[in-house]
């Protein structure tokens, strides 16, 4: 079992930017890839980012070609946090933000764009962006 918990989201306008924090426990070691998706009101799920937490090309980073460049997605080890870093937020950046952890071992990245790859899941937090 793995327990993730989201933080940081907030209300800000265009072009500023906020940070997520995801505090992750249980069973961490089970954990391959962590990832981080938002869905906006009426909208499905989408992927955002993820980064390859242990074993095979841990630390490896993935984006969605709407956040890159703006978005950063990083590994605190010594709280066992990820974080996203989210730079010049836009009102399409706006939902919530939902942490995940994959214990799925895939070499291919473009199954951890999906949510199904994801077992385990934050409660979210709400990101709004105003013009």
């Amino acid at each position: 079992q793995v327990t993730l918990v989201e933080s940081g989201g907030g209300s800000v306008q265009t072009g500023d930017s906020l940070r997520l924090s995801c505090a992750i426990s249980g069973r961490t070691y089970t954990a391959y890839v962590m990832g981080w998706f938002r869905q906006a009101p009426g909208q499905e799920r989408e992927f955002v980012s993820a980064i390859r937490w242990s074993g095979w090309g841990a630390g490896n980073t993935y984006y969605a070609d709407s956040v890159k460049g703006r978005f950063t997605i990083s590994r605190v080890n010594t709280d066992n946090t990820v974080q996203l870093q989210m730079d010049n937020l836009s009102p399409a950046d706006a939902g919530v933000y939902y942490c995940a952890a994959s214990t799925l071992m895939y070499k291919v990245s473009d199954y951890y764009y999906t949510s199904r790859s994801y077992g385990y899941w934050g409660q979210g937090t709400q990101v709004t962006v105003s013009a």
